[in-house]
Formats: structure tokens, sequence, C-alpha cells
């Protein structure tokens, strides 16, 4: 595997690549890599004949200065987890080479990012979301790239940019991978003390008692949030939000039909986490 830092370099290894005839995947990450990760990148070696993995802790996404501050940061570690994943090219480059003076350039989103993260983090984070994968797909060219399931709306987001400016790649989305007490997988779970760890599987525990009442045939958006919302205070955990809405808008659904997205967020022991499950009301 190769570490890489510059745009140039990059884009002259996969133009090689390309006139070889190779497929390419790009798994976009900020780093500090679990299984989800490396479920990605094997999803990615599996599809495409190269796979690049780009590490990147992008500021503009961070609506609080701290929260960039102490996102978990190791890439000899991470260099190790995607080598042994078949990562064929790590592009770890600083912020100047993503973002050089003067740039002034941004990709705006339109309505899939108001509601969930963009209501409680602000018009800036999925902004800063659509503008670096969007530099990522044009310095890439993958032919796919993969996407993890916990992050339900940055997927969509990703989905509607690629379609609406019409970029020529497939956008897989992958299943969230979870720890055996159904605890997703998260790069800020290494920061939860004991206590928070053990009080963090609410949101799991939330999604799941949502997901059983949407199954048992309720139809009502309130009574199924309010289920899932008693499950986590259950473990002395609040939302910030806890969302049932339409899997393909985001928008709310009265009375619940079609696939629904059950989405959460929430902070425990000072850390934010989050969540969700799709879930398929005609199925009930």
């Amino acid at each position: 595997m190769r570490i890489v830092r510059t745009v140039a370099e990059l884009r002259a290894l996969l133009d090689d690549e390309r006139r070889a005839g190779r497929t390419v995947g790009l798994v976009p990450t900020m780093g500090y890599f679990h299984e989800g990760h490396a479920s990605l990148m094997r999803r990615a070696r599996d599809a495409c004949d190269v796979v690049v993995v780009s590490l990147f802790v992008n500021p503009t996404q961070f609506d609080d200065p701290a929260d960039l501050v102490a996102y978990p940061r190791d890439e000899a570690r991470d260099a190790s987890v995607a080598a042994v994943a078949g990562v064929a090219y790590l592009f770890a480059p600083e912020p100047a080479e993503i973002y050089p003076p003067g740039f002034a350039t941004s990709v705006t989103v339109a309505r899939v990012t108001e509601p969930m993260e963009g209501a409680q983090r602000g018009p800036g984070h999925f902004r800063g979301v659509a503008t670096v994968v969007a530099k990522l797909f044009n310095i890439v060219q993958p032919h796919a790239a993969f996407f993890g399931q916990k992050d339900a709306q940055q997927a969509l987001v990703v989905r509607r940019m690629a379609r609406d400016l019409d970029f020529r790649l497939r956008v897989e989305v992958c299943p969230t991978v979870r720890e055996p007490d159904g605890l997703a997988m998260s790069s800020r779970n290494v920061r939860l003390d004991a206590d928070a760890r053990r009080r963090a599987v609410a949101l799991a525990r939330g999604l799941e008692a949502a997901r059983s009442r949407v199954l048992d045939g309720a139809t009502n958006a309130v009574d199924v949030v309010a289920t899932g919302r008693d499950a986590m205070r259950a473990l002395d955990v609040e939302p910030e939000y806890f969302e049932v809405v339409s899997a393909d808008t985001l928008e709310p659904v009265d009375p619940l039909a079609g696939e629904l997205l059950v989405a959460v967020a929430a902070r425990v022991g000072g850390v934010r986490l989050i969540d969700n499950v799709l879930v398929d009301a005609g199925a009930r």
C-alpha cells in the first residue's frame, strides 16, 4: 500500500491504473479506523480492482471547534488496517492541500440536509461534507464510492449531490457494523468512559424499540418516537432528536408507510453519537 499526500501524485497514479483498464473504488473516511471502515474497504476491494481510501479529518464539517480538536487520530494504525484490507492507496493530505489559500467554493444540497443533523449542527455541516466529497470525487474519479449506513443522512446527501451534478460513479451504501451489544461502531466510541460506554447502547435499544413498534402495526410517528425515547431514558440517555421519516426524502410520513428511516442522535458522557435503522412498514 502507498501513502499519498498530494492531489497531483494521486491523480498521476490513478491515471496509470485506469489506462491499464483497472476499476477504481473510493472509501472516504476521517480516519481512526474500526471494523466498520474495514468492512467498507473489503467491499470496495471485492467490487473494484484498485481501492483508494481517503484519510482526512475535514475541518469544514465541524460545527464545534472543540470536537474537531478532540477527534481521534492515528495515521500509523490506520495505515496498517488499510493495508490488511487490501487498499492500494491511502490518500492522507494536509488541510492546505484540500483547501488551498483563497479557497472560496462550496457545494450546497437543499432539503435533505435540513432536518436532523442539519438542524442540530447547522447548514455548514453538510455544506462541508458535500464540498469535500465532491472534491474527492473529482480528484479520484472512482467508478464506485462506498459509504456506511450509520451516516444515513450523509449517504443520502452524497447520493443526491452525485445525481444532481452528474458524477459518473455508483454510490454504494453498506450496512452498519455493530458491537456485540448493538452499539454502532464509530471512531468517537474510543472517547466514551466506562459508564458512558455502558449507557451508549441506549441508542440501539431505542431504535430497536421503535422498529418493533412499527412492525407491530403502529402507524402514528408520535407513538413510535415516544416508545424509542422511553427505551433510551431507561438507560439515562436523552436524545437530541429521535425521528421516524421517509428513507428517501427524510420528510415526515403520516400514517407510517413504505420504507422508513428511524434516526437518533444523543450525547453520552459528553460524546455525540448517531445511529439509525431502516424499517419497511409494508412488512408488518
